[in-house]
């Protein structure tokens, strides 16, 4: 999923038990309990897979409304570990405030997209994924960017498409008519609401939508040094399915309605304001938005490369 050719730290190995311990003083962890596929006996686990580490664990086991302010309550505790359990925007708050030089972060796949957590874990479960971060042990930086101010460290996508996101949630939930409320809003922005963008400076372009891909997952920045900046054009349903159908076989780049290049920094214009899903979650941003390259954004614990599923 990404390089080894980036900057790891080895955490030292003190112990020959499971998890290596100890490795951490102290670590945080936040629940929530209600997350996708989190388990009513998340916690007692969390513990029990912890309890390896000889480090001291504080774990707040919280209700959704109540998940921001834990996160933020457990990274002003300094903890050499935050390990969140919950969604995508718990993980994308965690980053953000773990930062570059803040705690180690293990955001776990507690949600329904996981971005983040698949990204760094792949297909693993959260048991798995911790279980085999704390057992190899490498503590890697990774960067990101930032739309509006808001961070992201997966994907950004601006315009018209980021507003399918809420039907395909609500699907996923099982409440088809709101789905079929918001794919209704979503269609009727479609082909009306066109961005215009500058890249670095460069000529302003204009397109449908434009992706922002972090080198967390994009496959094509060699050094790590850049976001990908993907412009989406269709001018009709009919491109706009061709797109879809390519990217389900992996190839989307190549679609002639499709045109890709790394950048730095740039803004996006609108006439009406901007919808923008930042690692798979929905914001509505002001007409006028800039954006940018965070080469180093957040630090991760993660598995070697060599324990990675494939």
């Amino acid at each position: 999923m990404h390089s080894d050719a980036m900057n790891a730290e080895t955490l030292p190995n003190l112990d020959a038990g499971p998890f290596a311990s100890p490795r951490f003083r102290r670590i945080a962890v936040v629940v929530n309990t209600a997350g996708g596929g989190v388990g009513p006996d998340a916690a007692a686990e969390m513990e029990a897979i912890l309890a390896h580490s000889g480090a001291e664990i504080h774990l707040a086991s919280v209700e959704p409304k109540d998940i921001d302010a834990a996160v933020r309550a457990a990274v002003e505790t300094l903890p050499d570990l935050l390990v969140t359990l919950a969604g995508d925007g718990t993980a994308r708050l965690a980053a953000e405030l773990c930062g570059p030089d803040g705690p180690l972060l293990a955001p776990l796949p507690g949600g329904t997209m996981n971005m983040l957590p698949h990204a760094l874990y792949g297909e693993r479960d959260w048991r798995e994924a911790l279980a085999s971060a704390l057992s190899t042990g490498l503590a890697r930086p990774y960067p990101g960017g930032t739309v509006g101010g808001r961070p992201f460290y997966v994907a950004a996508i601006l315009g018209a498409p980021a507003l399918w996101a809420p039907a395909r949630e609500a699907v996923r939930y099982g409440n088809l008519k709101r789905a079929f409320l918001y794919a209704q809003r979503a269609l009727a922005r479609a082909f009306t609401g066109r961005l215009s963008f500058e890249l670095d400076q460069g000529p302003r372009v204009k397109a449908e939508a434009l992706m922002l891909i972090s080198p967390l997952i994009s496959e094509l920045c060699p050094d790590h040094s850049a976001l990908e900046a993907i412009a989406l054009d269709p001018h009709h349903a009919l491109e706009a399915c061709r797109i879809g159908v390519n990217a389900l076989l992996g190839d989307f780049r190549s679609d002639p309605a499709v045109s890709a290049q790394f950048c730095q920094s740039g803004r996006a214009l609108s006439r009406r304001a901007i919808p923008c899903l930042l690692d798979g979650e929905l914001h509505r941003l002001d007409r006028e938005v800039e954006f940018k390259f965070l080469p180093r954004a957040f630090r991760a614990l993660v598995p070697a490369p060599d324990a990675r599923p494939h």
